[in-house]
């Protein structure tokens, strides 16, 4: 028996033979082409940018009824990627410049595309990366002829029972017409745990293990497999004595489910009646579906960084506000958005900076940082958000606070905006809270300074936990230091969690953390209250809550 470990997506135990789905990396001709090929070449690159649009739009309106809400959200995303002028417009420029033919233009501006997903410090907007990678794929199949993106795929059953998928990657789209095909689980050797994929496959309930390096090279056909993705293992080949406990894991992880679906109605009250609010993280409109059912209390986090990501000017303000309000309308309460959290390595007004180092991305001007640095690129976007403010509860996040001046600074940006839409008799709402993320280091030893300056607090603990143990957690080499029980991170939560308390304003967590039922009673032993998480965690969070007598949970930290 063989035992791997990755990371491990959702909580389920999936038992199934192997079925590889090889995809041969593409292998990308240069070569130069005559002077009167040039026309034909760009024709031929913008057929095939013109195909997998066509393709994308397909699979978005043929999706089975069983597809989560959020997965036409997910293709979204990648007909927006199909848009940006690196992958749509600037590959056609360099085959007329250049003289070389399409595939070698198109590589060439994808990977510039990819190296600026690498240095978003967000982790989760840096694992968009991965969908660059599907779009692109998809573009260079058409390129380069392939007839079958998994040719051994084709001549299988149409229903795939029992069958774990092994794969280099996974979209989207694929996951979801895998999981129609009834897959049982899959794995591999790419993405993360906030990948698109991850997020879908928690929604559909398939075990999933990603990253597992090598597992393309290491699995053969037809092996039989263990996936279990709470401790992110894979076993292969496993005796009868293993394949029959997990069998009794599986069947007990089964009754569990299905008491799990009747809890969204349910109150998200502890067994001595200790309420907590559980909140959504979303970044599209179209994410709103997968708050059905899910008895979500508000958006905890809207990021918006996506209404300024693949293109080459930043959205006007109306753009802005029309997209806010729809957010704020359809909400059933309040709604958090985070002001831009972009660094200056994916600029917004058109210019593009050399790709730098991931973790120098991250320590550099973005945020909070890039907007007080750049006026006009902030100030449209206050402005959308008090107009929006009018029609229901929202508040304002700051990202990445680190000192008092930024805090002040920014206050001064709000009081002016507010002045200009009050003069030129535009409706919006002034004086609407305003929070700050706590996730570098220096915030949370000064919690207590922000929290008396600030209505809310709210614990980012993807960027705390990279920062405080001085990591970059997608950085293969170093990412098993990343540790979200590591003393001092849990020292500095319960700190944020104080000031907030001893200041009379609420504190949330909208970071990973937050949505791991393992942390959810080590939380709230610590004090907090409030929980903002992807929709498909919201469930089990709140059956976690119910399930604990607070007055029992003990002092985690002393």
């Amino acid at each position: 028996m063989l035992a791997l470990s990755g990371t491990g997506i959702g909580r389920g135990i999936a038992i199934g033979r192997a079925l590889v789905l090889d995809s041969p990396q593409h292998e990308v001709p240069h070569f130069q082409i005559d002077a009167k090929r040039i026309d034909d070449e760009i024709l031929r690159f913008n057929q095939a940018i013109a195909a997998v649009r066509q393709e994308l739009q397909h699979l978005q309106s043929n999706l089975p009824e069983t597809a989560p809400p959020e997965t036409g959200a997910f293709i979204d995303v990648h007909l927006l990627m199909l848009e940006d002028p690196l992958i749509s417009k600037e590959p056609a420029e360099s085959i007329r410049r250049e003289q070389i033919n399409a595939e070698w233009a198109f590589s060439n501006h994808a990977q510039t595309l990819a190296a600026f997903f690498d240095n978003i410090s967000d982790p989760y907007l840096r694992t968009k990366k991965d969908d660059v990678a599907q779009v692109v794929g998809r573009v260079m199949d058409i390129l380069t002829q392939r007839a079958e993106r998994y040719p051994n795929l084709s001549s299988m059953e149409p229903e795939l029972t029992d069958r774990i998928i092994v794969a280099r990657d996974l979209s989207p789209a694929d996951a979801v017409m895998l999981r129609h095909r009834r897959m049982a689980a899959f794995v591999t050797s790419l993405g993360g745990p906030i990948s698109h994929t991850a997020i879908l496959a928690r929604s559909l309930g398939i075990p999933a293990i990603v990253g597992l390096h090598g597992v393309i090279d290491t699995i053969r056909d037809q092996d039989t497999l263990i996936v279990d993705a709470a401790s992110g293992t894979v076993l292969v080949s496993p005796d009868e004595r293993l394949l029959k406990q997990f069998e009794l894991l599986q069947a007990r992880q089964h009754e569990e489910r299905q008491a799990l679906a009747k809890v969204g109605e349910e109150r998200a009250a502890t067994l001595d009646d200790q309420e907590m609010t559980l909140l959504a993280n979303i970044e599209l409109p179209e994410d709103l579906d997968a708050l059905a059912g899910s008895g979500a209390a508000g958006v905890g986090l809207y990021r918006t960084e996506f209404l300024f990501m693949n293109r080459t000017e930043p959205p006007e303000e109306e753009e802005q506000y029309q997209a806010y309000s729809q957010i704020i309308k359809a909400v059933n309460g309040p709604v958090t958005i985070r002001t831009l959290d972009l660094g200056a390595d994916k600029q917004v007004d058109g210019g593009r900076d050399e790709p730098k180092a991931a973790m120098t991305a991250a320590l550099g001007l973005r945020a909070i940082r890039l907007c007080l640095s750049e006026p006009s690129l902030f100030k449209p976007q206050l402005r959308a958000i008090l107009r929006a403010a009018v029609h229901g509860d929202l508040q304002i996040m700051i990202p990445m606070l680190s000192s008092l001046s930024e805090l002040e600074q920014s206050f001064s940006l709000i009081r002016e905006v507010c002045a200009e839409l009050e003069s030129e008799g535009t409706p919006f709402k002034p004086n609407i809270p305003i929070g700050g993320m706590i996730e570098v280091p220096a915030a949370a030893i000064a919690a207590d300074l922000f929290a008396q300056k600030l209505d809310f607090l709210s614990i980012g603990t993807n960027d705390l936990i990279q920062y405080t143990l001085a990591i970059d957690r997608v950085d293969d080499a170093v990412n098993y230091l990343y540790d979200p029980l590591h003393p001092s991170v849990l020292r500095l939560v319960r700190n944020i969690i104080q000031a907030g308390k001893a200041a009379g304003i609420p504190v949330s967590m909208c970071g990973e953390m937050a949505g791991d039922p393992l942390f959810t009673r080590l939380l709230m032993g610590l004090g907090l209250r409030q929980f903002s998480m992807e929709p498909s965690q919201l469930l089990e969070i709140r059956q976690q809550v119910r399930q604990t007598r607070l007055s029992a949970v003990p002092e985690w930290i002393e």
